[in-house]
C-alpha cells in the first residue's frame, strides 16, 4: 500500500500554468506506474496522464495532449503534472493514483490507492 498526497492546485487564469505534485510514502514509489485523473462537478472521473514504472513511457488523455506533462522523481518519491495553456474546462479536482493492476493505463479500475485530490480552478 502507498499513501499519496497531492498539492499545487489553485486558481489560475486561462492560459496560465500550474504544477501539481503527488508525494508518495509507504512502499517504494518506483514499484508502481502512476496516474493522474480529474473529476469535474457532475461529470465522471477522467483520465489525464500516466507514467510507467520505469518512467520511460507516458500516456495522455486526448484533451490534455500537448499541454500537460507528467514526470516522476524517484529520489523524492514524487510524481508531477505540469499543466500549461490551461482552459476553463480543465477545472476539476485532480487525483493521483498508483496503478496496481494489469489493464489499460486509462482505466481507473487498474489503480489502487488514491490521493485526496487537489482543486484546480481556471477562470476565463
Amino acid at each position: 500500500q502507498v499513501q499519496l498526497v497531492e498539492s499545487g492546485g489553485g486558481l489560475v487564469q486561462a492560459g496560465g500554468s500550474l504544477r501539481l505534485s503527488c508525494a508518495a510514502s509507504g512502499r517504494t514509489f518506483s514499484s508502481y506506474a502512476m496516474g493522474w485523473f480529474r473529476q469535474a462537478p457532475g461529470k465522471e472521473r477522467e483520465f489525464v496522464a500516466a507514467i510507467s514504472r520505469s518512467g520511460g513511457s507516458t500516456y495522455y488523455g486526448d484533451s490534455v495532449k500537448g499541454r500537460f506533462t507528467i514526470s516522476g522523481d524517484n529520489a523524492k518519491n514524487t510524481v508531477y503534472l505540469q499543466m500549461n495553456s490551461l482552459k476553463p474546462e480543465d477545472t476539476a479536482v485532480y487525483y493521483c493514483a498508483a496503478k496496481y493492476y494489469s489493464g489499460n493505463y486509462l482505466n481507473q479500475y487498474a489503480y489502487g490507492d488514491w490521493g485526496q485530490g487537489t482543486q484546480v480552478t481556471v477562470s476565463s
